[in-house]
């Protein structure tokens, strides 16, 4: 079984749409109704081994200031800016459409972004403070974002947002941050970061496609129906992730040398889509299905745009120090 999760975590670009269509096959062969109940356990499967790998002492370590503070003001005034005004242009008549991107939009960095920081030979340290910091701020901003942006068309549960996600984040972060420090006394750091860390995040994938598979045998009568709804969402997503990896390209150049820049492009381009499943499936029920099937697409717009950037960095950055 484990090099088959290793598999799919390393090409999630194949195993996210053979989730898909799984859950499409699935939703036209028997009723899909009762696998909501597995989205609970799904989701904490999904959250729990990434927070395990989480170094939360990166929260009080000093680093650059000024890119620590760029890179939030890009999170949480740009992008969801450009969330927001996507949905109104995009979607102006299905409210939960908008409240996917904006999901994605409010909910920065993951382990991702750490990884591809780590291919492009970017400023790790600093990646791993951004995905801690975004992490926490984005679950306390998203559920007054959402009822400020979206409260006019969405009944937005304010108090219901907050649960969940106290439920699928800050809950897995105390039991994830418990866990990591139980083994590491028992086996020590060395062990822990070479031989133990590295077998979570494939866990986590599993959760991520399972969440995938659910939400799509949810909405699988519909999208046999109208197949055409999947190009209606693709689209915008692919020009929402290529308008802010140019933002963020172009302010990293201006302002930061290049493994800084690196680290900033990574940390406000990467959204922390297996959260913003999380909740839409959680807290809005069958409608979240229909916001559900849209992070799903941005799933694989996400890392085959992340790919392609890391063979475009030399050329964009300069060439790594040797």
């Amino acid at each position: 079984m484990w090099p088959i999760l290793a598999w799919m975590q390393k090409h999630l670009i194949w195993s996210i749409p053979l989730a898909m269509i799984a859950g499409l096959v699935s939703g036209q062969l028997a009723d899909p109704a009762p696998l909501r109940l597995a989205i609970l356990p799904l989701t904490f499967l999904m959250v729990y081994p990434m927070m395990v790998t989480m170094n939360l002492r990166q929260l009080v370590k000093r680093g650059s200031g000024k890119l620590l503070w760029v890179t939030q003001l890009i999170n949480f005034v740009l992008v969801p800016a450009i969330g927001y005004g996507a949905g109104l242009l995009f979607f102006p008549d299905e409210p939960f459409a908008r409240l996917a991107i904006l999901l994605t939009s409010l909910l920065p960095t993951s382990g991702m972004t750490i990884s591809w920081t780590g291919f492009a030979k970017g400023n790790m340290p600093a990646a791993v403070q951004m995905t801690v910091v975004g992490l926490i701020a984005g679950s306390l901003l998203a559920p007054l974002y959402l009822k400020g942006l979206l409260g006019a068309v969405i009944e937005i549960p304010v108090t219901r947002v907050f649960v969940q996600i106290a439920l699928i984040v800050f809950l897995p972060l105390v039991l994830g941050h418990f866990t990591q420090r139980y083994l590491i006394s028992k086996h020590g750091e060395q062990v822990f970061q070479k031989d133990l860390k590295p077998k979570f995040p494939p866990f986590s994938t599993l959760g991520v496609l399972g969440v995938v598979f659910v939400s799509m045998a949810l909405k699988s009568q519909d999208i046999m129906e109208q197949p055409e709804a999947l190009l209606a969402y693709l689209v915008p997503l692919v020009l929402i992730y290529l308008l802010n990896f140019t933002i963020s390209t172009l302010v990293g150049r201006l302002m930061f040398p290049r493994g800084d820049a690196i680290a900033l492009v990574y940390g406000t381009v990467m959204r922390n889509l297996s959260i913003a499943l999380a909740i839409a499936m959680g807290v809005f029920g069958a409608e979240g299905a229909d916001a559900a099937l849209l992070i799903a697409l941005a799933y694989i717009v996400q890392v085959q745009a992340a790919a392609w950037y890391v063979r475009l960095t030399d050329r964009l950055f300069g060439p790594a120090p040797g």
